[in-house]
């Protein structure tokens, strides 16, 4: 049950979640989408979790705004987020650039609401709450918006506790005083400041940001008229907080937040998945995640037939989707997607096999990411010979292995 507080500052509130960023970093799984159409879990994409996150909290009126290669990310909001009826004020859309007053693409993450300060004058909301299309999170964001609204901010930044080493030249951080309030905020600086008395450990953004309306379009207007990336956590942020706006941190009520922007972090997000107690939880009813529903059969898994003594399917901590097939084969800490069908033989260890893939017979793969609707030959090896790996595939720092979708198996 919400809070009589927190339902106010709810049914004020409009969404923009950012959903148009390249996704270089995640390369090749974006060479054909936008990033937060990236699956993810096998049976969602990474911009599911941020949605879901906004129904469970009772916030109904979203716009998501897409950009580059936007096409599978149109497609699957329309048909698998179909959901809400605008004729009682709750919606999902997708909204492009809008180039009002520019013929420019979406510059950074606040011209992207700057292009759409029309619609926040139409729709006239006491909050914006500004997310992310592709962290990986579960988050209530009903209490961060009540105590946004109690502390009269003109914004509130979600933010997360993270050992200085991590953050250092890769997050945002936050320096605050005794109640809260930030007196300093730096993007990614390369000598984070610590929390006090915890020099290992310092204050981070997460990317989620609760905006006073009002002070929100000035803040806009203001950073379009002069040079800069035109980015909240660059140029927005640190502007607010030394002008003396009033900034607050909230902290993340949960544990577990990963920003999956490289193949590191996708591939380690889902072998946190396959633990026996994962550290983010798929299986809560009282916090579905929902998507495009997957019409397919259920999951199969066979022995390989043959004669005694033939390969048996041996299958362990892994999330086996719809559809699926591993007949006589080993699977372990994998995901393996909807319609894969692995042979009799194979060999698939800590890696993420995507939609639709078919693993041939004694193949091996190896700490890999296989993109959808892939054929990988009988006897073929991935992730088990780094130079030839390096010479045919994307290799990340962490080593792992990743195909692009639907491409032929190089000769082996």
């Amino acid at each position: 049950m919400i809070a009589p507080q927190a339902a106010d500052a709810v049914r004020n509130t409009l969404v923009m979640l950012l959903a148009g960023g390249q996704g270089e970093r995640l390369y090749p799984l974006t060479k054909d989408r936008a990033k937060p159409a990236v699956p993810f879990a096998g049976v969602y994409r990474i911009i599911d979790l941020t949605l879901s996150n906004c129904l469970n909290s009772g916030l109904r009126r979203i716009y998501v705004l897409t950009q580059y290669k936007s096409e599978s990310l149109d497609r699957h909001v329309r048909f698998g987020w179909d959901i809400l009826n605008p004729e009682i004020g709750e919606w999902i859309e997708t909204r492009p650039p809008q180039q009002r007053m520019t013929s420019d693409w979406y510059l950074g993450t606040a011209d992207a609401i700057y292009q759409n300060i029309y619609t926040l004058e139409n729709e006239r909301p006491r909050h914006v709450l500004v997310l992310s299309g592709d962290h990986v999170y579960r988050m209530d964001y009903s209490p961060m918006l009540q105590a946004h609204v109690a502390s009269g901010a003109a914004l509130t930044l979600a933010c997360i506790e993270t050992p200085v080493a991590q953050a250092a030249g890769k997050l945002g951080v936050v320096t605050v005083g005794p109640d809260q309030q930030a007196v300093r905020f730096e993007e990614k600086p390369a000598h984070p400041d610590p929390l006090p008395g915890r020099p290992d450990v310092c204050l981070c953004s997460m990317g989620i940001y609760a905006f006073d309306t009002e002070v929100l379009v000035r803040r806009l207007i203001e950073d379009a008229k002069r040079e800069s990336e035109h980015d909240f956590g660059r140029d927005i942020v640190p502007a607010m907080v030394g002008r003396g706006d009033r900034v607050f941190a909230f902290p993340f009520p949960g544990s577990y937040w990963r920003d999956i922007g490289t193949l590191d972090a996708y591939w380690e997000a889902h072998m946190d998945l396959i633990s026996v107690q994962p550290a983010f939880n798929l299986y809560d009813p009282d916090w579905p995640i929902r998507s495009f529903p997957c019409c397919a059969a259920p999951a199969k898994i066979v022995f390989g037939g043959g004669p005694p003594g033939a390969p048996k399917a041996e299958v362990y901590n892994s999330l086996v989707c719809n559809g699926a097939i591993i007949s006589g084969a080993y699977v372990c800490d994998s995901v393996i997607g909807p319609g894969v069908h692995v042979e009799v033989g194979s060999r698939i260890e800590q890696s993420v096999i995507l939609e639709r893939t078919r693993v041939g017979r004694g193949a091996v793969i190896r700490k890999a990411i296989i993109d959808k609707r892939n054929s990988i030959p009988d006897g073929a090896c991935v992730g088990a010979h780094p130079d030839w790996d390096h010479r045919h595939f994307t290799v990340s720092e962490g080593g792992v292995v990743a195909m692009a979708k639907g491409v032929p198996f190089p000769a082996f």
